[in-house]
């Protein structure tokens, strides 16, 4: 298993370096321009020290290895400070200074670091997305289980009912939906999140989670309609094997058979869809956060498309296929663990 942990981590090196080309060639290729924005009156010759202010004089292989240095090494090393610097954990080592002086990603909009926006917007859409995530696995794996253990019974087609719902109707109209009805019509939850909030008394805690359930909501039924549909499945296939009728024919108890041997075969192909979905519902919150203006990743890459900051939407779309490589090699790990049959040494 660890000799085909590290070849999988040597092979996800040039598999990121060639994604990362594709998107940095494909948003530099893209039209549009930096400086379509600027008034008309700004003489050309002021433009043109304005796009070489902003990396734009070099060539576009130039300007690919730059960005690649600065993202995986230059930031490493201002992580590596900030370790050292405000951390308690690795407070009491001596300052470092690795990335002092350094030219990092700057954001066009902003011109301020790209990495450091990002780490202010993560906490909020690690509320809502990370949160609706596990909660939808929560409601989705007992529901599948159960759907399959008593296929075809009432439970199993309401199951059913409400994950094609789930599947068929798409965040931005489940968003305004849940506006129009708990928010306008019964006013029971705010319809914009609060981003300024401080939780710090059990009001303001209240007030928090009054506005994280409808965009919790919003993301938590397509995770619960995937994941409960892949999890029903999976049971059912392994409820008919072999080894399930031997194990009820040894007098096992009906409880120990399904949550014990058939539960663990049939999460090996779930974990593929838990690890997978990570990434995917990351993509699925620009929507929902641009819904109910939660001031998060999703709406940040939204707001640098808008405004043509290539430097943030090149390292924000670069972090997303970056979890898809990484929970795809989390996914491949954890088979071995659930299923001892199988050995990748």
């Amino acid at each position: 298993m660890l000799t085909y942990t590290i070849r999988r981590l040597l092979f996800s090196i040039p598999t990121l370096l060639f994604i990362s080309l594709i998107i940095f060639l494909l948003l530099e290729l893209a039209p549009g321009d930096p400086m379509a924005q600027v008034p008309l009156t700004v003489p050309p010759e002021v433009k043109q020290k304005m796009r070489e202010a902003l990396g734009l004089g070099e060539p576009i292989h130039v300007r690919y290895v730059k960005w690649l240095i600065q993202f995986f090494w230059v930031e490493p090393q201002v992580f590596i400070d900030w370790l050292t610097r405000d951390t308690w954990m690795f407070g009491w080592l001596p300052d470092t200074h690795f990335a002092a002086d350094k030219l990092r990603v700057i954001s066009w909009q902003t011109r301020s670091p790209v990495m450091d926006i990002v780490i202010q917007r993560i906490p909020q859409t690690l509320w809502v997305v990370g949160l609706a995530y596990v909660v939808g696995i929560l409601i989705a794996l007992p529901i599948g289980i159960y759907s399959a253990y008593r296929q075809y019974s009432v439970f199993d087609q309401a199951g059913t009912f409400v994950t094609m719902i789930g599947f068929s109707i798409p965040p931005f109209f489940t968003g305004p939906l849940l506006i129009v009805v708990f928010a306008v019509g019964l006013g029971w939850f705010p319809s914009i999140y609060d981003t300024t909030l401080v939780v710090n008394d059990w009001a303001s805690f209240k007030i928090q989670l009054q506005q994280m359930i409808m965009p919790v909501m919003v993301l938590a039924l397509q995770t619960t309609a995937q994941i409960s549909r892949f999890m029903r499945s999976s049971m059912l296939d392994n409820l008919n094997q072999d080894y399930v009728r031997t194990a009820r024919a040894k007098g096992l108890k009906e409880s120990v058979v399904v949550m014990v041997h058939v539960l663990r075969n049939s999460m090996i192909p779930v974990v593929t869809v838990i690890a997978l979905g990570i990434p995917a519902i990351f993509g699925g919150a620009i929507i929902t956060e641009n819904v109910f203006k939660v001031n998060g990743v999703g709406q940040l890459l939204l707001t640098a498309l808008f405004a043509n900051d290539l430097p943030m939407v090149q390292t924000l779309t670069f972090i997303f296929a970056l979890l898809i490589v990484v929970f795809n090699l989390i996914a491949d790990v954890l088979y071995g663990l659930l299923d001892p049959r199988i050995r990748y040494d």
